[in-house]
């Protein structure tokens, strides 16, 4: 007689790969209405990341993933355009308020910045999250003395 295969318990009602108990939800189901933004700016990329309150992110773009290749990912246009792209995608989900944190030297800031603005999401605080060293790290010692 063959052996009988033993249920599995995490398994409920039977739905195999469902989400909240609905099959086939995404993640754009959720409804947010206040976000960070986080705006990574170096001299060879712009990075913008889109997270809810928590810092699970909702989506992302970087001047890399819009097609500019090279040194034009460093530019203000290609940061403008990663920004418009990753905040097209949150605002569809409905998100209406959101936070700014900008890091780095790059020349993408202030575009990406503007860019925002643009969106029709209300900012409520933008922060220079810029890393600055207090006296940087410990020297390395003398080879010769």
């Amino acid at each position: 007689m063959a052996k009988a295969i033993p249920r599995i318990g995490s398994r409920r009602n039977g739905r195999i790969g469902s989400r909240n108990g609905r099959i086939g939800s995404r993640k754009s189901a959720r409804r947010i209405p206040k976000g960070v933004i986080h705006v990574q700016a170096s001299f060879n990329n712009t990075i913008v990341t889109v997270t809810d309150v928590r810092g699970r992110v909702l989506s992302w773009s970087s001047a890399g993933t819009c097609g500019f290749k090279g040194t034009r990912r460093g530019t203000p246009f290609a940061a403008q355009t990663a920004a418009s792209n990753a905040i097209r995608k949150v605002v569809d989900q409905g998100m209406q308020r959101a936070g700014v944190m900008i890091k780095g030297p790059g020349l993408g800031r202030d575009a990406a910045l503007r860019a925002i603005r643009r969106s029709g999401i209300l900012l409520a605080f933008v922060r220079d999250v810029t890393p600055m060293p207090h006296n940087g790290c410990r020297p390395p010692k003398k080879r010769r003395v």
